[in-house]
């Protein structure tokens, strides 16, 4: 399996045991990369699923809110692989409610997840990377890291700082085959967005399908869902020699959304 693309490199994906970063995880795995996993829940089954594709995975239960963890995490995938050669920053929490009644321990707790992880682990990343002049950040931000939902205030705030590093970190390594682009999706049909639609159907006393309908007439006029896989592919495309010169992008998969 070594005519792969990405046979021999290590793939670092956070939040990756289910939803968009086992997509991602998975995607990097048929193309040959070993993968350092991170997440919670159900680990066994998503590390199987990886293991299949015939290629190695690890995983390490780092919490993305503690430095001292993250660190740990990029030492145990440089004992475990010899590095990290892509960096797949995934790991995110909601939270809903206005700027007024926004409980204050959860502003912390997503901007230290979803926004600082993010630049901890790019920090550690960057040195081999830039020894080995090649490297592939990878951030999955969102539509909301362009524009913004009301009672979103700490979600979005993270995900326009998250779009702001990965054009800085784009900069910095212009010149080497190092490249950080994002990736920013609208609504993705994930466990986290199902509970959503469920929870509307029951309150609203209608269909899935018709909760499914009102929830992407919101804000996606293409009215379907992105996919995880599709993610993966586009992951898969930042990482290939033709997106060389693809730097500091945030490239929206999002059905229009952000096109109205």
């Amino acid at each position: 399996m070594s005519d792969r693309m990405l046979s021999g490199k290590t793939a670092l994906v956070t939040g990756s045991t289910s939803g968009i970063g086992l997509g991602i995880a998975k995607a990097l795995a048929a193309q040959g990369a070993n993968i350092v996993m991170n997440g919670f829940g159900d680990i066994e089954g998503p590390q199987a699923e990886i293991k299949a594709l015939g290629v190695q995975v690890a995983y390490h239960g780092a919490d993305m809110s503690k430095p001292a963890d993250i660190e740990a995490m990029h030492a145990f995938a440089q004992q475990t692989f010899g590095g990290v050669d892509i960096l797949v920053n995934n790991a995110g929490i909601q939270h809903v409610a206005s700027v007024e009644d926004f409980p204050v321990e959860r502003w912390d707790a997503i901007i230290a997840i979803n926004l600082s992880s993010a630049f901890h682990t790019t920090r550690l990343a960057l040195p081999d990377m830039q020894k080995k002049n090649w490297g592939r950040i990878i951030n999955v931000a969102s539509v909301h890291g362009l524009v913004a939902s009301a009672q979103k205030s700490a979600y979005v705030a993270a995900k326009h700082g998250i779009v702001g590093l990965t054009k800085v970190t784009a900069l910095e390594n212009a010149t080497r085959n190092v490249t950080c682009n994002a990736i920013c999706p609208g609504w993705v049909l994930t466990p986290l967005v199902q509970k959503q639609v469920d929870a509307k159907a029951a309150a609203m006393k209608i269909s899935n399908e018709e909760a499914t309908k009102l929830l992407l007439g919101e804000k996606e006029p293409s009215m379907q869902f992105t996919t995880p896989e599709e993610l993966g592919a586009l992951a898969v495309f930042f990482c290939s020699d033709a997106a060389n010169n693809v730097r500091g992008v945030a490239w929206n998969m999002d059905g229009g959304w952000a096109a109205q």
